[in-house]
């Protein structure tokens, strides 16, 4: 197990450190987050596998493939602005769609292409269509959408500025985490909620959100500065703020998995990582916290 751990933890690491150092270079000329569009699709069809794999094991009814290709359109189509720049043109300004348009219209064909499915299917086997479907566009709505804002946040400024963004938010996301986990382990007492995570307590939840809150402040004074150009520092405040809205909504995230794997009898989400679980168990504080950060960024708290 712990072999397995490693091995896969080493190849993730590489894997990562490759396409965050080639899509860091490409940001030097006109093409902007393409390198890590191969690591957004992994992670978000990903997770939706390991949900859709983890909710059929259940028992219920939903369509595995139905749940990757909704969130495959998704994940499309917050990222098709990226590709402007390969054609010797930039995204026009004036696009009625605008760049987070594109999400909107990848949300409603994954919806579409749900229910299409089911127009096929139906007579041809065991009813349940409005079960089937619900289930699929849940799965692809709430790993797509999540996805598709941390492709947004990546296209946000110019050059590797919405690198440095996507960095610090998942750096001060899974930072609680940690800080969770050591601070537990040493004070904790209290159960947080104990029916759905048995391990956590309300002082990890704080030593959580008390180390997020620290990671915020240096991401924002020294990572910021040493990959993009900022313009205006962010305000003194911002670390007050950006930490403990990322933890706690990491946190959420967590306790979301850990509600559909309670209900569908599941100890990890999957397999597909050997000795980390399921791509979900990685993600499933990011896919809560995607939008608060790329609101975070959007409002100034990392400056200009």
């Amino acid at each position: 197990m712990l072999k397995d751990r490693l091995r896969t933890s080493a190849i993730l690491i590489a894997a990562v450190g490759l396409l965050l150092y080639l899509d860091a270079r490409g940001s030097s000329g006109h093409v902007v987050g393409l390198w890590l569009l191969p690591l957004m699709f992994f992670f978000g069809l990903g997770s939706a596998w390991d949900a859709g794999t983890m909710i059929a094991g259940s028992g219920r009814m939903v369509s595995r493939p139905g749940c990757l290709i909704g969130t495959l359109v998704i994940l499309a189509g917050a990222s098709l602005p990226l590709f402007w720049p390969l054609f010797g043109a930039t995204y026009p300004p004036d696009c009625p769609v605008g760049k987070l348009g594109w999400i909107v219209i990848g949300a409603i064909a994954a919806i579409s292409i749900a229910l299409g499915q089911e127009m096929l299917r139906y007579g041809k086997g065991p009813a349940g269509s409005i079960e089937r479907s619900s289930t699929t566009v849940f799965v692809s709505l709430y790993v797509g959408l999540p996805m598709a804002m941390l492709v947004a946040t990546r296209s946000l400024g110019s050059g590797t500025w919405g690198l440095a963004a996507l960095l610090t938010l998942i750096i001060v996301t899974k930072s609680c985490d940690v800080g969770a986990y050591f601070t537990g382990k040493a004070f904790g007492r209290t159960k947080l909620i104990p029916r759905l995570s048995p391990g956590k307590t309300r002082e990890g939840a704080v030593g959580g959100i008390v180390t997020s809150t620290i990671v915020a402040f240096v991401c924002l004074q020294w990572l910021f500065p040493s990959l993009a150009v900022v313009a205006q520092a962010p305000p003194w405040y911002a670390a007050l703020i950006m930490g403990p809205v990322l933890a706690v909504a990491g946190m959420a995230g967590d306790l979301a998995e850990s509600l559909v794997k309670r209900d569908c009898g599941a100890k990890d989400s999957g397999h597909l990582l050997p000795g980390l679980g399921g791509v979900w168990d990685v993600t499933d504080s990011l896919l809560a916290a995607a939008m608060p950060g790329f609101l975070c960024f959007v409002a100034g708290l990392a400056g200009k």
